[in-house]
């Protein structure tokens, strides 16, 4: 029984003034929390408990074995040659023996949840985290899977979620873009920037792409060439705006170039908010240690390392909530690019405890420091954050000290927005091989549409017809996951 069937059932007198106060308090809510400019979804599905999210992706499949999915079976049976009682189709050659983490394990917080060294600082916030560790993906294709976390589908061809949610709530700040993404500095996960196109959403709707730290964060965003003055930049766009909009007018129905042209509109804008939005200068001091920030280094080692990974991770981090606060609605950040090697990326066949250390220690400071500074500054209750990759790693060793491709089972977690932090919400089995129970895992779509009904919109409701087709995020799946709410 929830509270309000309870008040409900108290009747009248104190029961219905506390009723009436309840209901007036969730209508306050969805009425702060409200659709933005040229938003699809002009009122709100149901009160919503989130306006604004932030997605974690770490590209090459982190390991759920050795940060967060704590197996003393596999410390056990360390060595001795792996069992799983059926046929199992590896990716590689991943069925060695048994392989117990490199890393050690200890609880943490209030809700005394395990976790590997080399994610402790997110002890410090896992009360504020739920943890989702029977997700199963479809694939073990690195492309094909991160379509998939990315899309909804496991094909090129649909829109990002942040592209979805852009569409459905439109933008808070027309100066800047709806949907930002902050890739990794090596280059693009699997599938570049097809993981977060528009596809048959207007245009728009697309991630815009910044690269925190570089000498040019946007590409393209200001001019270079030394005659090129402020006056006459200014002039220049002004009559590009009066010849796209003839250009449009001869062709109506074509959304394609208003879509075109809202970009350039946004570009414009972007050239006076977005150098202060990026400016990390104005950050105080004891901001840019908490992230990280504060080593004075300007190079690293060759070898991947835990102070470079900070430093990166962190940086979009911190440049993430500065976007937030100035009402970007989706913020995505890539940890890994594609089939790098050595490895700058989380597909550890060779060697968990090299790759996965680093880029565990980087990822993990800059997360705890976002969580922190998001709650500080009273964000945290409205944010959601978002931690996935394309799927898991084998119980089983590759090599010596790797670990192959696992779809059948790996992890998630979400904070904020109205997610219940300090529990688990399904398990894997004594492995982490596949869920415990078999019969009910938690699939892609489910994790979507929780996201999409903290938002205030039901995942059902948000479809756009395309090829004949009403199309939506989740496909023609999905559930909202209740245990997660708080």
């Amino acid at each position: 029984m929830n509270r309000r069937h309870l008040l409900q059932q108290l009747g009248s007198g104190f029961g219905s003034l506390a009723l009436m106060s309840l209901l007036q308090n969730e209508d306050a809510r969805a009425a702060s929390i409200r659709p933005g400019s040229g938003a699809t979804v002009k009122v709100l599905h149901h009160p919503a408990k989130a306006k604004r999210v932030i997605q974690l992706f770490m590209a090459g499949a982190a390991s759920h074995l050795d940060l967060f999915d704590y197996k003393p079976a596999l410390e056990k049976h360390h060595g001795e040659k792996s069992d799983f009682g059926e046929h199992v189709e590896a990716f590689q050659n991943g069925l060695g023996p048994w392989m117990k983490s490199p890393f050690k394990f200890q609880p943490y917080g209030e809700c005394g949840k395990p976790l590997s060294e080399v994610v402790e600082p997110l002890g410090e916030v896992v009360d504020e985290m739920a943890f989702v560790h029977n997700l199963i993906g479809k694939t073990g294709v690195h492309s094909q899977a991160t379509y998939l976390q990315a899309t909804g589908f496991d094909s090129p061809g649909f829109p990002g979620m942040g592209c979805w949610i852009s569409y459905a709530l439109g933008s808070a700040n027309e100066n800047l873009p709806t949907f930002v993404v902050l890739p990794d500095r090596r280059g693009f996960g699997s599938n570049g920037p097809k993981n977060w196109g528009a596809a048959f959403l207007p245009t728009h709707h697309q991630g815009t792409i910044i690269r925190p730290g570089t000498e040019s964060p946007i590409a393209d965003l200001l001019p270079r060439a030394k005659y090129v003055t402020p006056d006459s930049d200014t002039k220049a766009l002004t009559l590009l705006a009066a010849l796209n909009r003839e250009h449009l007018q001869e062709r109506e129905g074509d959304s394609r170039l208003e879509a075109r042209i809202r970009s350039y509109e946004l570009a414009a804008k972007m050239q006076l908010s977005a150098p202060e939005a990026l400016d990390l200068s104005r950050e105080p001091k004891h901001i840019l240690k908490m992230y990280g920030l504060d080593h004075g280094r300007t190079t690293f080692d060759k070898k991947i390392n835990p102070l470079e990974e900070t430093d990166y991770f962190g940086r979009k981090c911190l440049v993430a909530r500065r976007l937030l606060e100035r009402g970007v609605r989706f913020v995505q950040i890539w940890s890994g690019n594609d089939n790098s090697f050595p490895r700058r990326n989380w597909d550890s066949h060779e060697d968990i405890q090299r790759d996965q250390g680093p880029l565990a220690l980087g990822m993990a400071h800059g997360a705890s420091a976002l969580i922190k500074d998001l709650k500080q500054r009273g964000m945290l209750k409205d944010t959601i954050i978002l931690w996935t990759t394309e799927f898991g790693r084998m119980p089983s060793t590759q090599g010596s000290k790797g670990r192959d491709h696992n779809p059948y089972v790996f992890t998630n977690w979400l904070c904020g927005g109205g997610i219940k932090g300090g529990m688990t919400h399904g398990e894997s089995d004594q492995w982490g091989y596949k869920p415990l129970d078999r019969d009910n895992p938690t699939q892609v779509y489910d994790i979507h549409a929780t996201i999409l009904h903290l938002l205030g919109i039901d995942h059902r409701k948000l479809t756009v017809r395309h090829n004949s087709i009403d199309r939506r995020l989740t496909d023609v799946h999905g559930h909202v996951i209740r245990e997660l709410i708080s």
